[in-house]
């Protein structure tokens, strides 16, 4: 029980100086998107994969990934995946080798510092509650998945409590139908039970990833 607990503690503090010494490299990175929006996006790639890959040791979370290779590496991808947790994110992100942004919640942009990197690793943000802004959000990942930088949406729309799927909500597969990309479907087990089958403490575990073959 002690060391679940740290483990909550260890990744607060984390965050903590990530946040407050990634000030100054956030800087860096917004000079560098004036000149090169490609390296930035790599940079960032790499810069919250490795905190991702901190978390997840700190958390004491250990990855079994299977179909990475069914991944294109030439192409953007539309990822849509099951949304059981917060790990999800963590775990899809750093199996993942393309750019990839999540379609996120609008609340999100509400959290300093948070907010600013998600942008950075081309993030969109959904306003469930206004449809003519929901469109926006899809062209706008439209033209993302276009330029060259994958896009992971949870079709659920939310965190499912009690691991079911639950129905996709309308437009979640428009991105992908508009822009003409392969859609890969991903499987994630076992990550609410690291965080929120116990919230507020963090056990340690084995969870899965599998991506399906592309559907084109």
């Amino acid at each position: 029980m002690r060391k679940i607990v740290l483990r909550l503690i260890g990744i607060i503090l984390f965050l903590i100086v990530f946040f407050i010494l990634s000030i100054p490299v956030y800087f860096i990175e917004w000079i560098l998107s004036k000149y090169n929006i490609k390296a930035r996006d790599n940079s960032s790639k790499i810069i919250v994969s490795a905190a991702f890959k901190i978390c997840l040791f700190i958390s004491g979370v250990k990855i079994q990934s299977k179909g990475v290779e069914n991944i294109p590496v030439d192409k953007a991808c539309l990822f849509v995946g099951n949304h059981n947790g917060f790990y999800d994110i963590l775990v899809s992100y750093v199996t993942i080798p393309n750019n990839v942004g999540y379609v996120a919640k609008k609340e999100m942009l509400k959290v300093p510092f948070l907010n600013l990197w998600m942008k950075n690793i081309s993030c969109l943000f959904l306003d469930r509650e206004n449809i003519k802004e929901g469109l926006k959000t899809i062209l706008k990942g439209v033209e993302q998945l276009k330029n060259g930088t994958s896009v992971f949406i949870f079709p659920e729309g939310t965190r499912s409590k009690n691991g079911e799927m639950l129905p996709f909500k309308e437009g979640s597969m428009k991105m992908a139908e508009k822009s003409k990309s392969p859609i890969i479907p991903v499987a994630l087990t076992k990550t609410a039970s690291i965080f929120e089958n116990q919230f507020p403490r963090i056990r340690r575990g084995t969870v899965t990833i599998e991506f399906g073959k592309p559907i084109i």
